[in-house]
């Protein structure tokens, strides 16, 4: 696993990594994929599309659901991972390593505004994510 406690968690159950470049790695918890079940198939945000915090913008399916994913913070949809497309179950093997989209954030303001609304992995793990 990645260094999971540094990211910061949605109540909808993505994580959030904050690089250094400014850039916006999201990906989907542990406790996602394992009520997920087996990973199928990933539908991606188009590049360039333009998010809001909270508005479902992709969607993952397996053989047990499929499951909105919601944009956890606001901004431009700046980069998929293309692995996905082939390889979606990589998903279950590494939650915590395989990243979905990058944002660029809409503003260093609201970024910071946006990030408090998120979890620490403390409160993720005795919340919605237990």
């Amino acid at each position: 696993m990645n260094t999971q406690d540094k990211f910061k968690f949605a109540e909808t159950h993505e994580w959030v990594d904050l690089e250094d470049n400014g850039l916006v790695s999201v990906g989907i918890s542990n406790h996602a994929q394992e009520a997920l079940g087996d990973v199928m198939f990933f539908q991606a945000p188009k590049l360039g599309q333009q998010v809001r915090q909270g508005e479902a913008i992709a969607a993952i399916e397996s053989v047990k659901a499929a499951s909105d994913i919601h944009a956890p913070i606001s901004g431009e949809i700046v980069a998929l991972n293309e692995a996905m497309d082939a390889s979606p179950e990589l998903v279950n093997e590494k939650p915590y390593a395989v990243w979905l989209f990058k944002i660029k954030p809409s503003s260093d303001d609201s970024l910071t505004s946006e990030l408090d609304q998120l979890l620490s992995l403390e409160k993720y793990t005795s919340g919605p994510g237990a």
